[in-house]
């Protein structure tokens, strides 16, 4: 059990510092290129642990296999990930970790009308209380700049989304979820490196000019100042925050399964602030600190829960 906790307590600090960590290389990397990169190395990182296993062959069911990982890549990828790389662009790196924290929250919502799994009666009141947590840190009597806070929004519903279709995925393909998030992040980050391609033919760069939302996005890089100065720093975000994270996340799933391995999503949103606020100098108004404290209540009532769930049907069994 302690080296269960050991993966958590890693675990825990490499997801709690992501923000922190994309938000000092920015204005050096693309946010697109950034997420090409981690992502890409991040899931070479997880795939020796996935091939060890034995047990999950690169391609079981083949086709099948390779729509849902193109899906689950797209979702998680190139859609959510590249929201949530924006939104620490325009936002405070604490209330986009927050903010995104509550993804599993959402992930309820979409297993409920997807899935027709039924929401339980903490599970709705854990629902309720993060809504009330979001809206106290957003504070819309104050709010002058909603972009960044809709762009963190968008990739906690995605990634939530994402979740779901990646449950829906291990059904088919029959592989674990180590397997399946290792053969998403290179799906997901060949998606990306077509799209950034895309970006770089001089027509399609000159149409997207044209365009104000696509204009950032035009001629994406994909090696630019990935170099031996910036080496430390991309070493921490692909290796140990992106590959390592995960990684020790499913570590501590396969040991103790997923109410436990859950705890890091439930610790992170009151960790990520202090540590944005120490580290990088984030200030954290008082009424992001109450809505921190809420969210946290309805994250612990989740976690609740789900042990409860985990409980009743193993005495069912």
């Amino acid at each position: 059990m302690k080296k269960t906790f050991l993966y958590i307590l890693i675990s825990t600090f490499m997801f709690s510092s992501m923000e922190i960590a994309l938000k000092s290389v920015q204005g050096v990397f693309s946010p697109i290129q950034l997420n090409l990169v981690r992502f890409f190395i991040g899931g070479l990182i997880l795939l020796p642990i996935v091939l060890k296993n034995g047990k999950q062959p690169l391609m079981t069911k083949k086709w099948k296999s390779i729509g849902v990982f193109l899906l689950t890549g797209f979702l998680c990828v190139v859609v959510s990930m590249t929201l949530y790389q924006l939104a620490i662009m325009y936002d405070e790196a604490s209330t986009v970790a927050v903010v995104f924290s509550c993804n599993p929250v959402f992930a309820l919502l979409f297993a409920f009308f997807i899935l027709k799994e039924k929401i339980s009666r903490l599970g709705f009141i854990s629902l309720v209380i993060s809504i009330v947590g979001l809206i106290i840190i957003v504070n819309p009597e104050n709010l002058t700049n909603p972009l960044g806070l809709t762009l963190a929004l968008g990739s906690a519903l995605t990634f939530g989304l994402y979740g779901i279709v990646s449950r829906w995925g291990s059904s088919v393909t029959g592989m674990n979820g180590l397997a399946t998030t290792c053969y998403t992040f290179l799906a997901g980050a060949i998606e990306l490196l077509i799209l950034v391609l895309i970006s770089n033919i001089n027509q399609v760069a000159l149409l997207m000019d044209k365009l104000e939302w696509l204009k950032s996005f035009a001629k994406t890089p994909i090696l630019h100042n990935v170099s031996l100065q910036y080496f430390w720093i991309l070493l921490f975000i692909c290796v140990f925050v992106t590959g390592g994270g995960f990684a020790f996340y499913f570590l501590a799933m396969e040991r103790a399964g997923v109410s436990i391995a859950s705890i890091v999503f439930f610790i992170k949103p009151g960790l990520a602030p202090i540590l944005a606020m120490i580290i990088i100098g984030d200030k954290i108004a008082i009424n992001t600190w109450i809505g921190i404290v809420v969210i946290l209540i309805g994250s612990v009532i989740t976690f609740i829960g789900s042990q409860l769930e985990q409980k009743n049907a193993e005495l069912e069994e």
